[in-house]
């Protein structure tokens, strides 16, 4: 005989009166009501009187499994696949025992009622998360939404972010979203550090301006996060990644003063990071794209950098005046990978080092042949990274695209 379903039900601080009327006959004739405590507070009495209430997952699981075969209801806040109950117990017990009633989640209205899209924001959960992650996460990005803590409540994320030098934000503090008592509070970073909410509150963060503190972008050398480099919208996903960046320029084997070419620049990561290694030298970022040389620009201003020159063109013909250089970096998003690593090798210094990333079997194919003739060192990688992402209690882990990464020496 096959189990009966188990219905979880998203509810809003406006209670029973905000669901719809399927979502309502479901708790109604629920035989066992389980949820948070905080439940009760939405519910007419005879509701709130059998409702069960649960203090963590692991118990809300534990009651499930111990249910039989009664219908049972469990609600939670909001969306419950939003951050939410449903995403937990449907790891656990299955997603077939399951269905899902959603209601608007907090996030939602607050992002309405800030009129504020939230397609490409980041969004995060404070409870339980480490705070440094989340700020440089903010730091990099156009649009934030973090539902807070009891132990970071609006006010200490603004002293966080203003700590870490973050003040290009208009901060909104929606609390008890789609209740009587209502309110969004709007303001700096600043002007929210001096104020108290209530514990039922949702901070959005917009960014005011483009640029962030230049004197605090880039913490390390090489390979910051992603997050600190400014990409165009329609690109986003193009950059560099931080691994592999770092791989890179280790291959690319710079001194103090090396001279070097990142070919096809995109909106900098690589020559950004370069420069900096290479302080009492010069590198050039040729991009034939003009909305990501001025990235370029922007992203150099924000890292304090002065000997990156942003060169705008199309390879080859873009370094016909550059002097030679000591080592080059060339992108492998193209199909004309491995003509311009030809070409760039005839302008190598001797002794200097190229190093491409391809993202094809073909490009990979191309410029194996192409560097296996010419030097007696070439090596090759494919990377393979995956970032450990923090869901609730636990570690689950997202692939980034593998890349092949070539790195040749020319002979002396």
């Amino acid at each position: 005989m096959a189990q009966a379903k188990i219905h979880i039900v998203g509810i809003g601080d406006d209670g029973i009166d905000g669901m719809t009327a399927q979502a309502r006959r479901l708790v109604e004739s629920a035989e066992l009501l389980l949820g948070p405590a905080s439940c009760a507070a939405v519910l007419p009495q005879p509701l709130a009187a059998r409702l069960q209430s649960v203090s963590g997952l692991d118990e809300l699981v534990e009651r499930i499994e111990a249910a039989g075969p009664r219908r049972t209801v469990v609600l939670a806040s909001g969306d419950p696949l939003f951050y939410g109950t449903a995403r937990y117990v449907c790891s656990r017990l299955g997603k077939d025992r399951f269905e899902v009633v959603p209601h608007v989640s907090s996030m939602q209205l607050a992002f309405a009622r800030v009129k504020e899209s939230w397609e490409e924001a980041f969004l995060a959960n404070l409870a339980g998360q480490s705070i440094e992650r989340v700020v440089e996460r903010i730091r990099g990005a156009d649009t934030a939404g973090l539902f807070t803590s009891e132990q970071w409540p609006p006010a200490a994320v603004a002293r966080a972010l203003l700590d870490e030098g973050i003040d290009h934000f208009q901060a909104y503090v929606c609390e008890n979203l789609g209740s009587p008592d209502e309110r969004v509070t709007q303001g700096s970073l600043g002007d929210i550090a001096r104020e108290s909410f209530g514990p039922l509150n949702v901070m959005i963060l917009v960014r005011r301006t483009l640029a962030a503190d230049a004197a605090t972008t880039a913490r390390r050398l090489f390979g910051n996060p992603d997050e600190c480099f400014l990409q165009s919208r329609p690109k986003r996903g193009l950059l560099t990644p931080a691994e592999v960046r770092s791989l890179a320029l280790a291959e690319l084997a710079l001194g103090p003063a090396s001279v070097v070419w990142d070919v096809g620049a995109g909106s900098g990561s690589v020559s950004l990071e370069a420069a900096r290694i290479a302080r009492d030298g010069t590198v050039y970022a040729i991009e034939m794209d003009p909305d990501d040389q001025q990235l370029i620009v922007e992203n150099a201003r924000r890292f304090g950098v002065a000997n990156l020159q942003p060169v705008l063109g199309r390879a080859p013909d873009a370094w016909e005046t550059l002097p030679d250089p000591d080592a080059i970096y060339v992108g492998g998003s193209g199909r004309d990978v491995a003509m311009l690593v030809e070409q760039a090798w005839e302008r190598l210094a001797r002794g200097g080092r190229i190093v491409t990333a391809c993202n094809s079997i073909e490009n990979l194919a191309a410029v194996h042949a192409l560097l296996r003739a010419r030097s007696s060192d070439p090596s090759y990688w494919m990377v393979n990274i995956a970032r450990g992402v923090e869901q609730l209690d636990r570690i689950r882990f997202e692939a980034i695209n593998p890349v092949f990464l070539i790195a040749a020496t020319k002979p002396a």
